[in-house]
């Protein structure tokens, strides 16, 4: 079985670094050891992170293929590194350039998958801070970076990019994988994966298959949070209106947006005296509301103009 593991970059050269490293580093034991393919594909026309890969080659375990896309956005990089995996994948597994995977983390997605039939598997992508001696309290208390997590097996709808192993052959039945819509706002794997679920694709859950998302400074503030919940909020608002394009879908999300806006407001008073990570979860009801019907209007937010790197 050849695996092809497709890493998106973009100016984290010590990220990507730290992630091939990681991926040399990766172990089997509950299952025949793969064959594994590393496509990088950068998405600074200067080639910056070419240099990181060509020192790490010599000592790499797996074929190290790198490729550069003139295009700017994580759409057009994501599309150049399905078209960039060789004929005989049977899978694919999308990690990114501020991720490090536990050794047996390809192992996990793989056993899952195996144990399952599924066509997706996705697994938790976890915080670590990268100077935590410089982390606001607050943020640490308001459990802002930690994400959902599900037991093993659990049917997913929806599935995200830093951590999912995908069966080949739904790549092979679409035109446009990831949509070049969302190339600067993000959320092009929301579309992905909500485009492959109303199709009767099986996802499911790997809850012990684990990357640590490498979190700088400049992301744990207040305007970045709420920015944050803002734009996912929106993407998903975005997504369903394509998908699910009913009155009653669209009146449900925008009850559920002004649901949200409501309650965060209604917890700012109280949050007044419980600290600034109640104050912060309050703003982010709000923003997350706002985003919720901003999207249902077809409003986009581009994040990925600013690249947070470490």
């Amino acid at each position: 079985m050849l695996i092809s593991v497709c890493v998106a970059t973009y100016q984290r050269p010590e990220g990507l670094e730290r992630l091939l490293n990681g991926l040399n580093q990766l172990i089997f034991s509950k299952c025949e050891t793969p064959d594994l393919e590393v496509i990088v594909v950068d998405n600074d026309s200067t080639g910056s992170a070419h240099a990181v890969c060509q020192s790490i080659e010599p000592e790499f375990k797996w074929p190290l293929k790198y490729y550069i896309e003139l295009q700017r956005g994580i759409s057009y990089t994501r599309n150049k590194a399905v078209a960039s995996i060789s004929k005989d994948a049977e899978f694919v597994a999308f990690i990114d350039d501020d991720e490090l995977p536990k050794q047996n983390w390809l192992e996990e997605l793989l056993f899952v998958q195996q144990r399952n039939n599924a066509d997706v598997v996705a697994g938790p992508v976890l915080p670590y801070f990268a100077n935590k001696e410089d982390i606001p309290a607050w943020v640490v208390k308001g459990k802002f970076f930690e994400p959902s997590r599900y037991p093993t097996g659990y049917l997913l709808k929806i599935a995200f990019a830093g951590n999912v192993l995908v069966r080949v052959e739904i790549f092979r039945k679409i035109d446009k994988v990831f949509d070049e819509r969302f190339a600067l706002t993000g959320g092009e794997d929301t579309h992905f994966f909500m485009r492959i679920y109303r199709m009767g694709y099986k996802m499911v859950w790997a809850n012990d298959a684990v990357a640590y998302e490498w979190i700088p400074e400049s992301r744990t503030n207040v305007k970045w949070i709420l920015r944050r919940g803002y734009r996912c909020w929106s993407t998903q608002s975005l997504c369903e209106r394509e998908f699910y394009p009913s009155i009653m879908v669209f009146s449900m999300r925008a009850c559920k947006g002004i649901g949200l806006i409501s309650q965060g407001l209604c917890l700012i008073p109280p949050s007044l005296l419980l600290g600034q990570h109640a104050i912060v979860r309050a703003l982010l009801h709000i923003c997350r509301g706002t985003g919720t019907l901003a999207g249902l209007a077809g409003i986009r937010y581009q994040e990925y103009k600013i690249t947070h790197g470490v």
